[in-house]
């Protein structure tokens, strides 16, 4: 969620009905046009302001007043001294009275009462001009709607208040109508010091990083050139740098390895795990086989990345012996039982839901619970008892799950393996450790694979071809290399027997009519859906006519470009038109997996709503006194699962940014290089381009393409040159040259050397020509060594 500073304060309408002659002031430049005879006087105007209920600025107060023509300047000049003398405040084109709340106002929520109720403050309050500051008390939504916003303490909301008792202005009640921001980010940045003491803050927000911040000497703390420190500003003037003082240093940036730590710190991610839940952690003990099912004789195994320190879900298949399922099969998934060791209202359970989920960086991981429990009591390492929650599935021949059934048990692995260990083994290749199992376990699990996908392509979910990037990391922390990983069936393999255990966990706990905390994805909105028509339509394509939307459709425009040029770019289009998934307490399905019903329940290691599925399922089911409260309400689960998508939100943009930062560090060395990429976001401001070699982001300036005004269509993703008709589109592939780099706030600027597309007036042109050397013309020589072109961009009458 965006969390820019908001100047949103809307001010409040009244009537008073009598009107009066003007009353001239002294602070107001009179008007050379002469009033009307009956205007409102400045009490009437005041008055309409207080007592309001709505929005109001000039054009409400004029339609109030009934004032038209040459008096609307005396009602600008009224409002200009009424803001001069403190009796109303304005922000834009709204007012209110000085000292009063208007009624939405944006408010940073600072605790709870005794009672438990939120309490806020507004964000922006002078106290010496109005006194103390308001507090505001939330009241709790009588019928909680999906996506309703859910406020926690620490975040920052758009609130809609009003005075518990008439003419209080210290108590108000409040309501949140939008959370702007889900616990403000720390203020951080590189220290770069200066010599006669003090120095610079150079922000590492991308966005802001030509806004740096002057700390004046004594302010700097112990901050040392180069270190990574938080500081809170102290001064906005008019004129010159926003000063800021050091809060803490956060250490040195002295290679990529301490990257991640921008990223950590930025977004405000726990970081490290207070004494509380470590010591109930090491107090931990074993789980006993008491109250569980001995399937220490089953040969699951595990399958995950090589890297892999925790091991959360095991599987197993064998052909079903039931004469009644010829041909079906028996696949069971077993989930390491974190339910036991975090209970319900503990310290490791109050630190998991803070945190939400593990996030993952190149080189480090930010787990959601202490090492003792994620990688030694609840890792499902081989030959050693773990307990876990297993569901066992009987599948048809036809691939579609016809029953299931949870067990609470004690099993031990019988192997380890990677994803690249066992697609070997299945393709022919087998080591000694897959060698002994490969009749046994693995080709049992890949004949039930085959089996699940074959009802997978009947449902047809969404299949979007997107190449992930993994970067590796050398010991000293930089970046060694960046490659896509091979898709392999060992991937599919473990994903749709996962998807097949998380639907048979909604489907349990909806037949107890038990609550729960689904995983839901929403059917993409008409505005997005318009957007994508535009698109394909200026590559000469149509979204298919079909009644309710499903992702069939997707895919048959996916399928329509395979092996073409726009193959990449409507992927990615087609991937932007979705909207986003996330945790909910209301069910209204996954439309990406094309499912009706979906919760996670397959990596409670790593994600809480996944811990809240297992309790669900524990108590429901009468599996233990270690379920689900019983005096859990759904209100606390709607509020868990705002909670933990705004968690997940904040691990991604975390993940994704510090991806950023290190391929700019691999890449500050080679300024003047030259890349090929294609063009991945158009914008007023210019083109954002994606390198085909690492998969970098970067950004050419719309002032640096070619000599030539560009307009930016946004009907077809397209910058259009006015004179030369020169077009750079969405999805064009292009070379580009490395212009600049800044590895701390993870930007690259790139000069783009390829000619647009020609179709104006200018005649056609061969699309992906080089482009000449800037200030050439036709008819003229380039511009001499030495000498930069002066490059002039003509503003025609009628443009803006």
């Amino acid at each position: 969620m965006d969390a820019e500073r908001s100047g949103l304060a809307v001010a409040t309408l009244a009537c008073d009905k009598t009107r009066h002659n003007r009353r001239a002031s002294p602070l107001v430049k009179r008007s050379k046009a002469a009033p009307s005879a009956t205007l409102p006087s400045r009490e009437e105007v005041v008055s309409f302001i207080t007592h309001a209920q709505g929005k109001v600025g000039k054009r409400e107060i004029a339609q109030r007043f009934g004032i038209k023509g040459s008096d609307r300047i005396w009602l600008k000049q009224i409002l200009k001294e009424l803001e001069v003398e403190g009796i109303v405040d304005r922000r834009g084109k709204t007012v209110h009275k000085a000292g009063q709340l208007p009624p939405v106002v944006l408010a940073d929520i600072t605790k709870r009462d005794r009672d438990g109720e939120l309490i806020a403050v507004p964000t922006e309050w002078d106290e010496e001009e109005h006194g103390p500051i308001p507090t505001i008390i939330l009241a709790a939504p009588r019928k909680p709607r999906p996506g309703m916003p859910v406020a926690g303490v620490g975040d920052r909301a758009l609130l809609r208040v009003d005075p518990l008792q008439p003419g209080d202005i210290h108590r108000y009640s409040g309501r949140v109508t939008k959370i702007i921001a889900k616990k403000q980010a720390q203020v951080l940045g590189l220290f770069r010091a200066l010599p006669e003491g003090g120095g610079r803050l150079v922000p590492v927000d991308k966005k802001a990083r030509d806004q740096e911040l002057q700390i004046r000497p004594g302010d700097e703390g112990e901050a040392r050139d180069g270190d990574l420190i938080s500081v809170s500003v102290v001064k906005h003037g008019r004129f010159g740098l926003p000063t800021a003082k050091v809060k803490e240093r956060l250490g040195t940036i002295a290679s990529e390895k301490a990257v991640s730590l921008i990223a950590i710190y930025a977004h405000n991610i726990p970081n490290e795990f207070p004494k509380t839940v470590l010591e109930e952690a090491e107090k931990a003990k074993p789980a006993s086989l008491d109250g569980r099912e001995d399937w220490r004789d089953l040969p699951l195994v595990t399958i995950d990345p090589p890297d892999a320190k925790d091991h959360d879900d095991a599987v197993h298949a064998v052909p079903d012996q039931d004469p009644n399922n010829a041909g079906g099969f028996i696949v069971t998934v077993a989930i390491a039982d974190v339910a036991a060791y975090v209970r319900p209202g503990s310290a490791m359970d109050r630190e998991a839901q803070e945190r939400g989920n593990s996030v993952y960086f190149p080189d480090r991981v930010v787990p959601m619970l202490p090492e003792r429990i994620s990688n030694d009591l609840c890792s499902l390492r081989p030959r050693e008892d773990r307990p876990a929650l297993a569901v066992r599935m009987v599948i048809g021949p036809d691939g579609r799950k016809i029953r299931h059934s949870f067990h609470r048990i004690m099993m031990r692995s019988a192997e380890k393996l990677s994803y690249q260990q066992a697609q070997a083994a299945i393709d022919g290749r087998p080591d000694d450790v897959t060698k002994p199992i490969l009749d046994t376990i693995l080709r049992p699990l890949w004949a039930g694979y085959e089996l699940v996908k074959r009802a997978r392509d009947i449902r047809e979910p969404l299949f979007l071809d997107l190449p992930e990037r993994k970067i590796v990391l050398k010991p000293d922390g930089t970046v060694d290399r960046i490659f896509v990983p091979e898709r392999l069936e060992a991937h599919k393999l473990i994903e749709e027997f996962m998807i097949l255990a998380n639907v048979a966990a909604a489907e349990s706990l909806e037949k107890a009519e038990s609550d729960l905390i689904y995983r839901v994805h929403d059917e993409p909105s008409l505005e997005k859906m318009r957007a994508l028509s535009e698109v394909l339509a200026s590559i000469g394509l149509k979204v298919p006519s079909q009644g309710a939307l499903k992702p069939e459709l997707f895919n048959r425009i996916l399928r329509s470009v395979e092996d073409t040029e726009h193959q990449v770019f409507i992927n990615e289009v087609v991937l932007r038109s979705q909207s986003q998934a996330e945790y909910s307490a209301e069910n209204y399905g996954h439309f990406g997996l094309n499912l009706r019903r979906y919760a996670h329940f397959t990596s409670p290691i790593r994600r809480y709503a996944d811990l809240i599925v297992h309790r669900a399922l524990i108590a429901a089911l009468e599996l233990g006194k270690d379920g689900l409260p019983p005096d859990a309400t759904r209100a606390e689960l709607i509020e868990i699962s705002a909670k933990i998508s705004a968690a997940e939100r904040r691990a991604m943009a975390a993940e994704r940014e510090t991806i950023d930062r290190l391929i700019a560090h691999f890449l500050a060395d080679r300024i003047g290089a030259t890349f090929d990429g294609q063009i991945s976001g158009v914008s007023k401001a210019g083109l954002f381009i994606k390198l085909n070699e690492t998969g970098a982001d970067g950004f050419v300036p719309a002032a640096t393409i070619g000599d030539d005004y560009y307009r930016y269509d946004e009907r077809t993703h397209s910058m259009r040159g006015d004179d030369t008709g020169e077009t750079y589109r969405l999805g064009d592939k292009v070379e580009v040259k490395l212009v600049e780099a800044a590895p701390v706030a993870g930007a690259l600027r790139f000069e783009i050397l390829t000619r647009g597309r020609v179709t104006g007036r200018s005649g056609p042109s061969k699309s992906g020509a080089k482009r000449p050397p800037r200030g050439f013309k036709a008819g003229k020589a380039p511009a001499p060594k030495g000498r930069t072109p002066t490059r002039v961009k003509v503003k025609r009458r009628g443009r803006t």
